[in-house]
């Protein structure tokens, strides 16, 4: 059958999708990112996972094969490109295309590996050492952070004030030096350490 897709281009900072949002169809990213991060009522906000060129985002797989709404939002972290293939010709393609579906199969399995590692670093490892981690993950080729305190709760699913906190200790240990939406990461070996205790 002939599959039609649809182009797909969207500026930084886009939301891609909303709760309560119907799904449009597959997204196959072939540049970009996309941040899918889940927020309660009281504000607080978690950061999930990342859809990157040749994952799949289950939330989209969920909506597709429950035909439900979206349950959590999806911000482009950079512009982004990509197709789109409508609800029907996914199925479709789901039934008909083995290497299709074993890909997708096997990209879904690794993303509950990621959700399995969200769930460990949240309930079993300790805020420092999921502090540590975050930074080391997100700093550039100059061991720069370009992130809020606000964007580091967001990542680390804990509160401002506590990330804030935090910070300030690691500061006081000679770990950082805390800009205005900036932290330099003047101990990697150190922050290295940290991020390896899991206590």
């Amino acid at each position: 059958m002939s599959i039609r897709t649809r182009r797909l281009s969207l500026p930084k900072g886009a939301v891609v999708f909303a709760p309560g949002d119907p799904c449009p169809g597959f997204v196959q990213l072939e540049t970009g990112t996309i941040r899918v991060s889940l927020a309660a009522e009281n504000g607080r906000e978690v950061v999930l996972y990342r859809v990157q060129a040749g994952d799949v985002c289950l939330q989209t797989f969920s909506c597709l094969i429950n035909d439900a709404p979206y349950r959590a939002e999806g911000v482009a972290e950079t512009d982004l490109t990509g197709t789109l293939l409508p609800p029907e010709a996914f199925h479709a393609r789901l039934g008909e295309d083995a290497t299709f579906r074993a890909a997708i199969f096997s990209s879904v399995a690794r993303r509950f590996g990621d959700f399995e590692q969200l769930v460990e670093d949240v309930a079993l490892i300790g805020f420092d050492a999921r502090l540590a981690r975050t930074l080391l993950r997100l700093r550039d080729g100059d061991d720069r952070v370009t992130a809020t305190h606000d964007r580091l709760a967001t990542e680390t699913a804990s509160g401002r004030a506590f990330v804030s906190r935090r910070l300030a200790d690691f500061a006081r240990q000679g770990l950082l030096v805390p800009g205005r939406g900036w932290i330099d990461l003047t101990d990697i070996a150190g922050l290295e350490r940290i991020a390896a205790d899991a206590r």
